[in-house]
């Protein structure tokens, strides 16, 4: 069994900044990719960013040059460092673990960006 917990989410102003960590702990084996996505109220769960096996990334146009992802392998941990978060960042953030056999999600962890 995999278990992903999340921390890092809270309340910050246009500007600001926060660090999202996601564990994963359990199963774990053949790791494809981790990453963060996002929903916002009324919208559809969307990309944020992942990094795959190799330690390659990829950014939603939207974050790119803001948010940068980094991955701890000895610990199975991934990490969405944001920066000049926006109220469009506003969102529901899960976490995301692919592996070989199966996909996870986390159980998500508000952003919240207002003034």
């Amino acid at each position: 069994q995999v278990q992903l917990v999340e921390s890092g989410g809270g309340l910050v102003q246009p500007g600001g900044s926060l660090r999202l960590s996601c564990a994963a702990s359990g199963s774990i084996f053949s790791i494809n990719a981790m990453g963060w996505y996002r929903a916002a109220p009324g919208k559809q769960r969307e990309l944020v960013a992942r990094i795959f096996s190799g330690g390659m990334t990829d950014y939603a146009r939207s974050v790119k040059g803001r948010f940068t992802i980094s991955r701890d392998n000895a610990k199975n941990t991934v990490y969405l460092e944001m920066n000049s978060l926006k109220p469009e960042d506003t969102a529901v953030y899960f976490c995301y673990l692919g592996l070989q056999s199966d996909d996870y999600w986390g159980q998500g962890t508000q952003v919240t960006v207002s003034s």
